[in-house]
């Protein structure tokens, strides 16, 4: 199979090149590097188009050949939403538009697009599920509703095959922790290795269901291969529900000491308990067994220390 990765040079995409190489597929990335790192597809076999969603020509020419796509492409983070909307508007609506018709254009034969489980925002419900309603408290969730939208109004307006999936806190080797809008465990982490307190913003009782990359990427791979579509968003996550206290225990028993916390303000956006309901992605790709947190916790420190190596 020819696969193209929009954000592939990013931490979920280039987990997901890896594996998609290593199982023989053919695969094409496109990517602006504006969050993504050429680092991260140094060692792999793949065919690397620099360019970004909002030009429609590096979009098109990303199509030759290609018969499915993943698309994550994206400026991710709440807060850096917060900070510039229209940049977040832009490269996730305006990117995912494009994508999609280029995509029809091109006759492709199935396009999976990452949502977020952001989008349910103000619903207090646990745990979430797809039919419930969604209520965005950020601009990030806002593009990332659109960017479902477009996906599943493509499939009923033209029949272009798709899939909508909501991430839920993604973590594993490869996530970047240097940089202002860090995912929590790598932060954590980073902060926990090298003796410095985490930062902890509000109380540290609000909850995210975490997920680990490769799991992730074994189900975004199997909906290529097998075609997988739905007329409505599927969460990808375990109905796990892990606050971030018990985030930080859970790394104190991996480390075998204590970790220093420091509580600050709640970040504008955030949410406060995130968990999905589960029956969807278990109907659909129920051969991927979820690695647990503990085992993917252990599997990321491993990384994280070898960087320092």
């Amino acid at each position: 199979m020819k696969l193209l990765v929009t954000g592939g040079g990013g931490f979920i995409g280039s987990n997901l090149c890896q594996m998609a190489v290593e199982q023989g597929h053919s695969v094409r990335v496109l990517d602006d590097f504006s969050t993504g790192r050429r680092a991260n597809l140094r060692d792999l076999d793949v065919d690397v188009l620099e360019g970004s969603l909002t030009d429609v020509h590096a979009v098109s020419r990303s199509m030759s050949g290609v018969e499915a796509v993943v698309h994550l492409g994206a400026i991710p983070s709440v807060p850096r939403s917060v900070a510039n909307p229209r940049a977040s508007h832009e490269a996730n609506t305006t990117g995912t538009l494009n994508l999609l018709e280029e995509a029809r254009q091109a006759g492709v034969s199935h396009v999976s697009v990452a949502s977020s489980s952001s989008v349910y925002g103000a619903n207090p419900r646990l745990p979430k599920g797809e039919f419930d309603y969604t209520r965005p408290m950020s601009p990030y969730a806002v593009s990332k509703q659109a960017t479902e939208g477009y996906a599943l109004a493509y499939q009923f307006s033209y029949g272009l095959p798709t899939v909508a999936f909501r991430f839920f806190n993604v973590y594993g080797p490869g996530q970047p922790a240097d940089h202002d809008y860090a995912a929590v465990i790598p932060k954590f982490l980073d902060a926990a290795l090298h003796g410095r307190p985490v930062t902890v913003h509000g109380d540290g009782t609000q909850s995210r269901d975490f997920t680990f990359v490769d799991t992730v990427c074994s189900v975004l791979l199997q909906a290529a291969e097998r075609n997988v579509i739905s007329t409505d968003p599927v969460n990808l996550a375990y109905q796990t529900n892990t606050s971030l206290l018990e985030l930080i225990d859970h790394i104190e028993r991996q480390l075998g000491h204590p970790v220093t916390r420091e509580f600050s303000e709640p970040r504008v956006g955030d949410v406060k308990a995130s968990q999905a309901d589960c029956a969807r992605v278990k109907e659909l790709f129920g051969d991927v067994v979820p690695l647990s947190l503990e085992h993917g916790l252990k599997k990321t420190i491993e990384w994280m220390k070898g960087l320092d190596r």
